[in-house]
């Protein structure tokens, strides 16, 4: 099993129904989840690999970070233990990190 990029379509499943395809778009396998428990501050996004650390991401905005999403997927491809060292490709995506979790 490779890299996961899930979304949360709980409570904005609109807006995740539209990242889902914009990403799905550009190649990225990615899939939804019913709720990540961070409702204060949907979209939420979590990156997860064996062995490699978790990422997990809140306030996403699904109709302007589509690019920082996919941009944060490829470091994240490229980052074998999971950890991104120099996330500014990713805009403003960075800011809305809220937790990383080792692998």
């Amino acid at each position: 099993m490779g890299d996961r990029i899930i979304l949360c379509a709980g409570c904005d499943a609109d807006g995740a129904a539209g990242l889902l395809e914009r990403l799905r778009r550009r190649g990225l396998a990615v899939e939804t989840t019913d709720c990540m428990n961070v409702c204060a501050r949907p979209m939420t996004v979590a990156f997860r690999a064996p062995g490699k650390a978790a990422h997990l991401f809140a306030g996403v905005n699904p109709l302007t970070q589509g690019d920082e999403v996919a941009a944060f997927a490829g470091l994240y491809a490229l980052a074998t233990d999971g950890i991104v060292a120099d996330a500014r490709a990713c805009g403003q995506l960075r800011h809305c990190l809220i937790g990383r979790i080792p692998g």
